[in-house]
């Protein structure tokens, strides 16, 4: 049976990602909205390859680009931040929300108002707008499923199991390109050698988090919304092999670990043929080959971006997106060259430790104004240092 899909990011990894399983499986997809920030040319020619109904452009400059790319072809191209909610509230049996940033809360949103199913890959839906983005999938019969590698292991080791009997859920994490270095390394670490990720192939901004474990503590505030089991049943423990994605531990003392690649199209897959599974092209586990597997606590002394993240999801409200907002200026500053590597999570904590706490969000405006305040106030931080 044919089924629909959007995706929201389709020029990014995520988006290459899938439309590479659509590809091999194109029999049984009908693809409707393809989005991308820019990159008309590009979008353009996913469109025709893949017969999509629209594509839209986040950015509007680029709607005459991408009409003129398209022209001819009878697919409809549209262009802003409306044209995005609106191709993502078409009815499709499945959204990939992978658009990256604030940027994609809207388009998000608009899926989840549709009631239907999104394959979530846009961080910031559940870090910066937790409480309205969960709110709004109970409201509205949604069902998310989570395309991080990290958050897809945890879904797939609870298939079964009750969440009322889960001890621990343990996220894993590679510990990134930096875990052996000193500080005095540290503080002087270049951006080519923080984003030369060992065992994935990511953006700069994502590659820069994993480096400085900021993306584990996204992941673990992601984690505590997606599934509630308390904060105090969540950890992170370093396992720089990324084979073990993340693992559950039930009250009976059985541990599930999901074992696997390091490629997203693992996680995409079972988000795509949920609750059945599909093949990928992705090699096997050679375990042997592998040889061995270890394991180490966070050390919250040289990368305090976890403690950071664990204490802005504690604490609640506007916090985490604040956090979210200022790493985001920080990393930004430091690929630019203006900011230290040590300093993207001491300027993290500084904008949260001087922040006039705003009321807890309510709505995605709320959400998105918190963040602009955040970014705002870190990039005068910046300014001013």
């Amino acid at each position: 049976m044919t089924r629909s899909i959007t995706i929201l990011g389709a020029t990014g990894s995520v988006g290459a990602s899938t439309l590479d399983l659509i590809r091999r499986n194109c029999d049984e997809w009908r693809v409707v909205a393809l989005t991308a920030n820019c990159s008309a040319i590009e979008l353009a020619k996913l469109a025709r390859e893949f017969g999509a109904e629209i594509a839209v452009v986040g950015d509007e400059s680029c709607l005459g680009e991408l009409r003129e790319a398209l022209a001819g072809s009878g697919i409809e191209a549209a262009g802003g931040a409306k044209a995005l909610c609106e191709a993502a509230s078409r009815p499709v049996d499945i959204t990939v929300g992978a658009i990256v940033g604030c940027a994609g809360l809207g388009p998000v949103m608009a899926a989840i108002e549709q009631g239907g199913t999104i394959a979530l890959a846009n961080k910031e839906a559940l870090v910066s707008a937790g409480e309205v983005m969960t709110a709004a999938v109970e409201k509205h019969g949604a069902t998310l499923l989570p395309v991080d590698s990290e958050h897809n292991a945890i879904f797939q080791c609870l298939q079964g199991g009750k969440i009322e009997d889960v001890r621990w859920i343990t996220l894993t994490a590679s510990g990134g390109p930096l875990r052996t270095w000193s500080q005095e390394q540290l503080e002087n670490t270049t951006p080519a050698q923080a984003v030369a990720h060992p065992n994935w192939d990511m953006g700069a901004k994502i590659s820069v988090d994993s480096a400085t474990m900021m993306n584990k503590g996204l992941e673990f505030i992601e984690a505590h919304h997606l599934f509630p089991v308390g904060l105090d049943r969540l950890r992170i423990v370093v396992h720089p092999q990324s084979v073990i994605h993340s693992m559950v531990e039930y009250r009976d003392g059985s541990t599930l670990a999901q074992l696997g690649p390091s490629d997203m199209r693992v996680p995409i897959a079972s988000c795509l043929a949920w609750p059945e599974r599909m093949d990928t092209p992705c090699e096997p586990l050679d375990l042997p080959k592998i040889g061995e597997l270890t394991f180490f606590e966070p050390d919250e002394e040289r990368f305090p971006a976890t403690r950071l993240a664990r204490e802005a999801v504690q604490h609640g409200g506007a916090a985490p997106a604040i956090l979210n907002a200022a790493n985001e200026v920080a990393v930004a500053a430091f690929l630019a060259g203006h900011l230290p590597f040590t300093r993207i999570a001491l300027t993290v904590e500084a904008i949260l430790q001087e922040s006039n706490m705003p009321p807890p969000p309510v709505s995605l405006d709320d959400v998105l104004d918190v963040d602009q305040a955040a970014r705002a106030r870190a990039r005068a931080m910046l300014e001013v240092a």
